[in-house]
């Protein structure tokens, strides 16, 4: 008890330091942090910004600390009302025994002078009533001393009660409705400045999540990146040959339970697993050839198809794991792409950029990395990023960007959990990569480094 009650003054004083504006800081929790700014040659601020949690700011976060001690504090005086009366009604049982314990002492000293007048039997019976009590006369004397304290305690707590109460009115605290209308003002001017936000540049992955143990060592899933926020429909598409079974599930939830709303039959068996479902249509190549197919999900049929000029196929230029990837095709904020790589760039990396409806080739970039030395790749905002291996260790160790034409090394790492890639696609609406991890579909976060747009730039 005496160290409880040594608790809440230590408490109390801790509280009251933690109030005084000379102590107290803003934690990164607590207030907007910014990681760095600089300028671009236009002008523009560049910077990182880390934004809060739900306490906006320290006011707010001392408020609702003090709402909740008080609550605690009241919580607990009403424990030490219950344990106040049972101890009292304990008190008074001792009480009472220890008077029938002075009266039984009394009466035993009388039996034990003149003992020899009673037999043995009566004697025995009244000194083991008299050990069974005995034990109770400490038991009183520590009741007497917690009730003493008890009283203390409440009194302390009482006191403490009415000091958080003037704290909580001095500091004029938020209720919980104005507290929520300003979180959901700073949600909406989040949102506003999330819709200025151009394409950035990949500096982190994380994960991943693994949504789904299911099919072969190979294979692809994917959603569509064009898709509205009420279509969340996953396209399932299982091994990197000798199929043309696609599977269409409503959304993320029933692609893990396993709920199909839809089977297409391809009319033409894929190669690899690089395919990409973009703005209803699935985009895959042909087996066997350098062909790209354009097959629309809404109507059922092949809407386009044409030659990759040059392209190597059929393992001749695949990913360092193989399995036909020969021809990745992707999509990101730009548009659709094709990566692949030809005789006359040396077996190197050639990015070409796509007409979705008609396949054409709008433009093309032919870069120095070898294809058959990339795990995967993906683009994101226009640069194409490039994966070292398939297997443990991998990393992104190339990128390449078509709107300077410009090349660097990177090291970015992920975490490769299930030990061998076949497919990783960039997802432009989730801001996400879409990963088939050893016959595991997993997510993996993506960090991006943005330019925050002015007003001028809009």
């Amino acid at each position: 008890m005496q160290a409880t009650s040594h608790l809440l003054n230590l408490l109390l004083l801790s509280l009251l330091a933690g109030l005084d504006p000379s102590k107290t800081q803003i934690s990164p929790k607590e207030g907007w942090q910014v990681y760095s700014s600089a300028q671009d040659p236009d002008g523009r601020c560049i910077c990182t910004v880390v934004a809060p949690e739900q306490n906006l700011c320290s006011r707010d976060a001392k408020s609702r600390q003090l709402r909740q001690l008080l609550e605690k504090v009241q919580n607990m005086s009403q424990s030490i009302e219950v344990l106040n009366l049972r101890t009292q009604r304990d008190f008074q049982y001792v009480l009472k025994m220890e008077t029938q314990m002075k009266g039984l002492k009394a009466k035993f000293r009388q039996i034990e002078d003149d003992r020899k007048t009673l037999m043995t039997k009566h004697f025995q019976e009244l000194k083991e009533k008299m050990d069974e009590l005995l034990p109770l006369i400490p038991v009183l004397e520590q009741y007497k001393t917690d009730a003493k304290l008890i009283t203390q305690f409440k009194e302390e707590i009482r006191n403490l009660s009415a000091v958080l109460t003037g704290i909580q009115e001095e500091i004029g605290a938020y209720d919980y409705e104005e507290l929520h209308q300003r979180v959901l003002s700073l949600e909406t001017r989040l949102r506003d400045c999330m819709k200025k936000l151009t394409c950035g540049k990949l500096m982190k992955i994380t994960g991943p999540i693994t949504v789904k143990t299911s099919g072969t060592r190979f294979g692809a899933w994917m959603t569509d990146p064009l898709a509205s926020e009420k279509n969340n429909r996953v396209w399932y598409m299982d091994s990197y040959t000798n199929n043309k079974i696609v599977r269409e599930y409503k959304s993320i939830a029933d692609f893990v339970s396993g709920a199909e709303s839809r089977t297409y039959n391809l009319p033409f068996k894929w190669a690899g697993t690089n395919h990409v479902v973009y703005n209803g249509s699935l985009y895959f190549n042909k087996y066997q050839s350098n062909i790209i197919i354009k097959y629309s999900f809404d109507v059922g049929r092949v809407l386009a198809q044409r030659s990759l000029e040059y392209a190597g196929f059929h393992n001749v230029y695949p990913y360092t794991w193989g399995g036909f990837s020969d021809i990745d095709l992707m999509a990101d904020e730009i548009g659709l792409w094709a990566v692949y790589a030809t005789n006359q760039n040396a077996g190197n990396i050639v990015i070409s950029q796509l007409n979705q409806d008609t396949l054409e080739v709008t433009k093309s970039w032919s870069t120095g990395y070898p294809k058959r030395s990339a795990g995967e790749s993906f683009m994101i905002c226009g640069t194409l990023y490039v994966t070292n291996s398939h297997l443990t260790g991998a990393k992104v160790y190339y990128s390449y960007s078509t709107k300077t034409s410009t090349y660097e090394y990177t090291d970015i790492p992920f975490h490769n959990q299930y030990f061998h890639i076949s497919m990783l696609d960039y997802n432009a609406r989730d801001r996400a990569l879409y990963a088939w991890n050893n016959g595991h579909q997993v997510l993996f976060n993506v960090t991006l480094f943005h330019i925050i747009k002015t007003e001028d730039d809009t």
